[in-house]
C-alpha cells in the first residue's frame, strides 16, 4: 500500500501548495504545528522555538506528522522531538511511530485532530469522510489518532472488486497451478480468488451461496479474512472498500453506507458512526492453497477472472514482490520478536470467546495437530508449502494422518469438506472459521488476550 519514491514525492509537493490559514485568534500551539508544512521559514522557526520553550511532549504526535511530510525541515524536527521526548532517533519517523506506540500514556494536545485532519485532507479531499471532527475526539475512537497514518494512496486507491466476473475453472488458463488462491464454499458454492489478482484489490464484496460476504486481504498483514456482512439491526449488507490509511501497519477498511473505519483484523468498527453500535463481523472459513491442489478438490469451481475491469499487472509474483520477499515491515508496528519473527506465519482462530495461534511452522512434518481453543477440542490440518491450514471440532477423538487420509483413534477413516469432516455411521464435526496471518499482526491487535501454540 505504498506509492513509488516519486509518487510520494510529488503528493508531499502537492500538499505543500495548499497552504492552511493562519489566524493569530486560533490556538498558538496548533499555529506552531501548521508552520511545520504552511508556514514561511521565520513562522517555523517562531513555531519551532515556542514548542520547544513550552517543554511540553503533547505535542510530539503532531510533530511527527509533520516530520513524516515534509521534505526540507526534518532536521529541525526531529530536534524539538528530541528535546522534548528526551529520546534520541533524529529524523527517523518509523523509530518514532514505534516510540509513540510504546507510550501509550501520553495524551497528545487537542490541537492534533485539527492538524492532522487539515494534512491528511491536503492529500484527498474525500477523507474528510471518514475524519469529521466529531469523530476524532478521543473518548469516540477506539484506536488511538495519534497512530493512524497515511497508506500512500487516496479513499478506493486500492479499488475493492464488487460483484466481479467468474469464470469456469478450466477456462483459467492464465493460472499457474503453484499460484496461491484463497479459497471459499458456502452452501455449495465454490470458487477460487487468487492471490496475485486480491494482492491489488485487497476486498471483494460477493454474495456466495447466499451469503453476503466481504474478504479483506490486509497485504501487509498476510491475512485474507472472509466476513458475513448482513449484520442483525441493518436492511442492506454492507459493502466495504479501502480507505487508504493504516494503524499500526494494517489497513483501516470502510463501510460505504456510514463511511465508518474498521479494523480489517477484528472486523469491528474503530471510527465514526458506528463505533458503538457493538458490531462485530461474523468470519467464515476461507482457506489459501495453490491453485493445482483447489482444482484437483474442486473441479466445478469457479474463479476470479483476470478482466476485472482494472488495468493492473496480474502476473503470478507481481504484487508485493520485495515486500513479501523481505523480513522488514513497510510501516511502523511494534511486535514482540522473542520467539517468533515478525513476518512468520501464523494460523489465527478467534472463535469461542477466545483466541488461539498456531505457527504454520508447527505443521512441517505434522500435517495433523489435535488441540484446542477455550476448552473446545480442535482438529488441524495444515500443509506449511501452500500456506494452508484447515480447522475442525474433533469432539472427543484423536486425529492421526496415514498416507494423506485423516483417522482416527479407531482407525476409521474420515472425509475431509470444506465445511465438515465426514466419518462413519454419519457423523460430521464442523468447520472453524481462521485465517493466516503474519506474526506481528497477531501480536498487535490480540496477543495481550491470546494464546500461542508451542510444539
Amino acid at each position: 500500500m505504498s506509492l513509488s519514491r516519486r509518487q510520494f514525492a510529488l503528493s508531499l509537493a502537492a500538499t505543500a501548495t495548499l497552504p492552511a490559514k493562519l489566524s493569530a485568534q486560533e490556538d498558538d500551539v496548533l499555529n506552531a504545528l501548521r508552520s511545520t508544512l504552511f508556514g514561511t521559514p521565520p513562522e517555523f522557526q517562531a513555531g519551532m522555538d515556542f514548542l520547544r520553550a513550552r517543554g511540553n511532549p503533547d505535542v510530539v504526535p503532531a510533530l511527527l506528522t509533520g516530520l513524516r511530510f515534509t521534505r526540507t525541515r526534518r532536521d529541525e524536527i526531529a530536534w524539538v522531538i528530541e528535546a522534548l521526548s528526551g529520546e534520541t532517533h533524529g529524523t527517523d519517523w518509523f523509530n518514532w511511530m514505534l516510540w509513540q506506540e510504546r507510550n501509550s500514556d501520553l495524551i497528545p494536545h487537542p490541537s492534533l485532530a485539527t492538524f492532522k485532519r487539515e494534512v491528511f485532507l491536503n492529500l484527498d479531499r474525500d477523507f474528510d469522510l471518514f475524519l469529521r471532527p466529531e469523530y476524532l475526539a478521543r473518548d469516540k475512537m477506539k484506536i488511538r489518532l495519534e497512530e493512524i497514518t497515511w497508506g500512500g494512496v487516496v479513499k478506493d486507491g486500492i479499488p475493492s472488486l464488487d460483484n466481479p466476473t467468474l469464470i469456469d475453472a478450466k477456462d483459467a488458463a492464465y493460472m499457474k497451478d503453484s499460484d496461491l488462491v484463497f479459497g471459499v464454499t458456502i452452501n455449495g458454492d465454490t470458487r477460487a480468488y487468487p492471490l496475485r489478482i486480491m494482492g491489488w484489490h485487497e476486498m471483494f464484496n460477493e454474495v456466495i451461496g447466499g451469503v453476503p460476504v466481504a474478504l479483506a486481504y490486509c497485504t501487509l498483514c498476510g491475512s485474507g479474512i472472509l466476513f458475513e456482512t448482513q449484520v442483525l439491526g441493518r436492511s442492506k449488507p454492507l459493502v466495504f472498500g479501502s480507505s487508504g490509511f493504516l494503524y499500526r501497519s494494517n489497513k483501516l477498511m470502510f463501510d460505504r453506507e456510514t463511511h465508518s473505519l474498521w479494523n480489517q483484523y477484528t472486523g469491528k468498527p474503530v471510527v465514526g458512526p458506528l463505533v458503538d453500535s457493538g458490531i462485530e463481523l461474523k468470519q467464515r472459513p476461507v482457506v489459501i492453497t495453490e491453485w493445482g491442489t483447489w482444482k484437483a478438490a474442486h473441479p466445478d469451481s469457479k474463479i476470479l477472472s483476470k478482466d476485472t475491469g482494472f488495468h493492473r499487472n496480474y502476473a503470478s509474483g507481481a504484487v508485493y514482490r520485495e515486500y513479501f520477499a523481505s523480513d522488514d515491515l513497510m510501516f511502523p508496528a511494534q511486535v514482540d520478536q522473542r520467539v517468533h519473527k515478525q513476518k512468520d506465519y501464523v494460523f489465527a482462530i478467534r472463535e469461542f470467546g477466545a483466541a488461539r495461534a498456531w505457527p504454520l511452522d508447527a505443521f512441517k512434518g505434522r500435517p495433523v495437530i489435535n488441540d484446542a481453543i477455550a476448552e473446545r477440542p480442535l482438529v488441524l490440518m495444515g500443509n506449511p508449502g501452500e500456506r494452508s491450514v484447515r480447522a475442525y471440532e474433533r469432539g472427543s477423538h484423536q486425529f492421526t494422518s496415514s498416507k494423506g487420509a485423516l483417522i482416527d483413534e479407531t482407525g476409521a477413516a474420515w472425509r475431509v469438506s470444506e465445511d465438515a469432516l465426514l466419518g462413519p455411521g454419519d457423523q460430521t464435526l464442523p468447520r472453524v472459521a481462521g485465517h493466516i496471518s503474519y506474526w506481528f499482526a497477531w501480536d498487535n491487535y490480540v496477543g495481550d488476550v491470546a494464546t500461542v501454540y508451542r510444539q
